[in-house]
């Protein structure tokens, strides 16, 4: 993965320079400590195929790392489920979280380099929040990313973004993230 060195400091910097005093004087926010921010961003993506497929693992796991630049772990069943031919402790996807300067490049090269990838891409929708102001993204395909090589794929497999804010409310996690450059479909 390639660090641009000069990225992370420049969206934290936008972040607190410009976007941190316009949400706290849109919503009349007096402490600086109560303006919303990204907290972490949680990547993961599940494996069906991974009962019959023996590689599917580490081929997922090497695509999610070469994607963030940090190792995820493997997620394993925690019950049989006979109807899905699933024993317990059978792998069943690869997840990580990503925290400080990973995540702030993670979300930078997301909006700005993978979603503009997409085929027909129009936005992302504005309705996925929680109710918490948390987003949740799905992905379709990890080729959007321009790290992931087409020839070394073995698979197109989709991953499941989680945005996590401190945003008490969705109005205010929408914001932050406009303000951060997530193209959110015009309504």
């Amino acid at each position: 993965m390639t660090t641009n060195s000069t990225t992370i400091p420049e969206l934290k910097r936008r972040y607190r320079a410009e976007i941190a005093p316009v949400l706290a004087s849109e919503f009349g926010l007096p402490n600086p400590m109560q303006v919303p921010t990204l907290l972490k961003i949680s990547v993961n993506i599940g494996l069906g195929e991974a009962l019959t497929n023996g590689r599917a693992v580490e081929s997922a796991t090497a695509d999610l790392a070469t994607i963030t630049g940090q190792r995820p772990i493997v997620n394993r069943a925690k019950k049989a489920i006979s109807n899905f031919k699933l024993r317990e402790g059978n792998p069943i996807g690869v997840s990580l979280t990503l925290r400080g300067d990973r995540m702030w490049q993670f979300y930078y090269r997301l909006v700005n380099t993978a979603l503009p990838r997409v085929r027909d891409f129009r936005g992302v929708p504005a309705n996925a929040f929680d109710g918490h102001g948390n987003y949740a993204l799905g992905l379709t395909e990890q080729l959007i990313f321009p790290e992931i090589s087409f020839d070394s794929v073995e698979r197109v497999r989709g991953m499941q973004v989680n945005i996590i804010t401190s945003a008490p409310n969705d109005e205010q996690g929408k914001r932050l993230l406009q303000l951060l450059g997530m193209p959110f479909v015009k309504s």
